[in-house]
C-alpha cells in the first residue's frame, strides 16, 4: 500500500540547518506532487513548500530564501533543506503526496497563500517529524 514517511527532524539552535526527507513507498514518486507542511502547537497545519507537475516549486513567504524543496525520483524521495532556522519554525513537519491534478493545484495554492490544510486533504500523509529550534 502506498504511503510516505518523513525523517530528519531534530533539535537545533537558531540559525542552524536541518534536512528533512520524505520517502515514498508503493508508488512512483515521479507521478506525485509533493508538499511539506508544518504544525506548531495550538496552530493549524500550514503549507511550507510544494513541488508540483514538471517542476513548479512554491514556498510560503515565511520560508522563502531559507528553505529549499527538491526531489530525487531515482530514490523515490523528496527533501526539504532548511537553513537559518528561526524559533517560529518549530513544529511537526509533514510530507504530503498527491496524484490528482486538481488537488495538486490546491496543494500549491495552499502553500502560496499560507492557507491551512487538514490531515485528510491530500492522498498520502506521513506521521510527521519534529523540528525544534531553540535560542
Amino acid at each position: 500500500q502506498a504511503h510516505v514517511a518523513e525523517s530528519g527532524g531534530g533539535s537545533v539552535q537558531t540559525g542552524g540547518s536541518l534536512r528533512l526527507v520524505c520517502t515514498v513507498f508503493g508508488v512512483n514518486s515521479s507521478d506525485l506532487c509533493i508538499g511539506w507542511f508544518r504544525q506548531a502547537p495550538g496552530k493549524e497545519r500550514e503549507g511550507v513548500a510544494s513541488f508540483v507537475g514538471g517542476g513548479t516549486i512554491s514556498y510560503a513567504d515565511s520560508v522563502k530564501g531559507r528553505f529549499t524543496i527538491s526531489r530525487d525520483p531515482a530514490k523515490n524521495t523528496a527533501y526539504l533543506e532548511m537553513n537559518n532556522l528561526k524559533l517560529e519554525d518549530t513544529g511537526m513537519y509533514y510530507c504530503a503526496a498527491e496524484s490528482r491534478f486538481p488537488e495538486c493545484i490546491r496543494m500549491q495554492t495552499t502553500v502560496i497563500v499560507g492557507a491551512s490544510a487538514s490531515a485528510t486533504e491530500f492522498q498520502f500523509w506521513g506521521k510527521g517529524t519534529q523540528v525544534t529550534v531553540s535560542s
